[in-house]
């Protein structure tokens, strides 16, 4: 499905069926370099039971037009304006690291535009180690094969995907490959910058999921935990073995948390 927003191109997913504004409304943000395609499993089911599904590509990535955003509160602002753009007056919100960032954003500065949160592997602040956020504001491949190796628990290091003959490891690096020029260091550095996380998790006053893998070296379990019992009324799902890309590295498992919030 495309839109326009800003004058500008926007991609969704919307799980095989048609987008369909009388139904609950789901939309899934994906992270730093990624597209909607992380979220294919879950995407699908939704749409197939009952609910309205956009799997976003964020600006610059994807199918969706450039240029991204300067920082996370933009982000949210933009995400705003597709829901303007196609009708929605109110939606749950699930997403992954950078966009568990911008749907916390959302939730926090505008309630009652959002019915419910799911975060993944995210916490806020949310900071990035120099070095990597270096290679990746260079443009160094390196940058993509850190992320990848610091994103995937033990299992996904040594095979164990559903699908015989797929490795999540090379599978992620071609996708962020594929990713604009630039688009990793920005994202990283977006990241890197939100300060507002705090004051934004105080302010959530919906339903909210938080699924955390015990193995995710991005946002690490030590931190992310507190982070998420910080949100009133907050539940916190724990997947013990897994690592950051938690969509697509225990798919089913995220979709049974989901399903108990949206």
């Amino acid at each position: 499905m495309e839109f326009q927003v800003n004058g500008r191109t926007v991609y969704a997913a919307t799980g095989g069926k048609p987008f369909d504004t009388a139904r609950p409304v789901v939309v899934f943000i994906h992270g730093v370099a990624m597209d909607h395609s992380v979220w294919s499993l879950q995407t699908r089911w939704f749409a197939h039971h009952g609910h309205a599904v956009l799997a976003l590509d964020l600006p610059g990535s994807g199918r969706s037009a450039g240029p991204m955003p300067g920082s996370i509160g933009d982000y949210a602002d933009w995400l705003m304006r597709v829901l303007d753009a196609v009708g929605v007056r109110q939606a749950a919100l699930a997403g992954h690291s950078m966009g568990g960032l911008i749907a916390l954003d959302a939730a926090g500065r505008y309630p009652e535009c959002v019915r419910a949160l799911a975060l993944l592997g995210t916490m806020a602040p949310l900071p990035v180690n120099p070095e990597f956020l270096g290679l990746a504001l260079a443009n160094d491949h390196k940058a993509i094969e850190l992320m990848n190796d610091w994103s995937a628990g033990r299992r996904a290091h040594v095979g164990g995907n559903r699908v015989p003959g797929l490795w999540q490891i090379g599978d992620c690096i071609r996708l962020v490959e594929r990713a604009a020029p630039g688009l990793l260091g920005a994202g990283l550095a977006a990241c890197n910058a939100y300060a507002d996380g705090p004051v934004r998790a105080a302010a959530v006053g919906c339903p909210t999921l938080i699924l955390l893998g015990g193995r995710d070296q991005m946002s690490p379990l030590a931190k992310a935990r507190p982070f998420g019992e910080s949100i009133r009324g907050a539940r916190t799902v724990l997947l013990p073995d897994a690592g950051h890309m938690l969509p697509i590295e225990r798919p089913d498992e995220v979709l049974d948390a989901l399903r108990s919030v949206f």
